[in-house]
């Protein structure tokens, strides 16, 4: 509604341990995203401004669950406009349904057997299942 054109941009960090390849999670946001005509998603390695800017971005869009997320992620878009002045920060709120949702949070939940489907959309929590199935996890 706000861009005429999105890109989800998955940050490939070797250095980090997830749940999920950066292939898995591209595929999965390619599921969820199937719908919106105007949505792309890619992946990246190095800085997020460098990125956007070969991408001819204007804006990197940020989701805020709570005041702590504020904190973090406004210093971040301080140093994002140091790097690249052109490219601004846009900040928008979670459904309060969501506000208290963390990654580790559902992993938690889907470890223990809980039902994840209030969190998360239907091809992740299949996928999410047949992880903790596998024992890979």
């Amino acid at each position: 509604m706000i861009f005429g054109r999105v890109l989800v941009s998955v940050h490939v960090d070797t250095a980090k341990s997830a749940l999920f390849t950066p292939e898995e999670r591209i595929e999965m946001l390619r599921d969820v995203c199937a719908h919106l005509p105007n949505v792309e998603v890619i992946s990246f390695t190095g800085l997020v401004v460098d990125h956007a800017r070969r991408c001819g971005a204007l804006a990197l869009v940020k989701g805020l669950r709570a005041v702590s997320d504020f904190e973090t992620e406004f210093e971040m878009a301080l140093t994002n406009r140091l790097l690249e002045p052109d490219i601004q920060t846009v900040f928008l709120l979670s459904d309060a349904e969501h506000a208290f949702l963390r990654s580790s949070r559902v992993k938690e939940l889907a470890r223990l057997g809980a039902d994840i489907s209030h969190f998360v959309p239907p091809p992740v929590v299949e996928r999410v299942r047949a992880k903790f199935a596998a024992g890979k996890a």
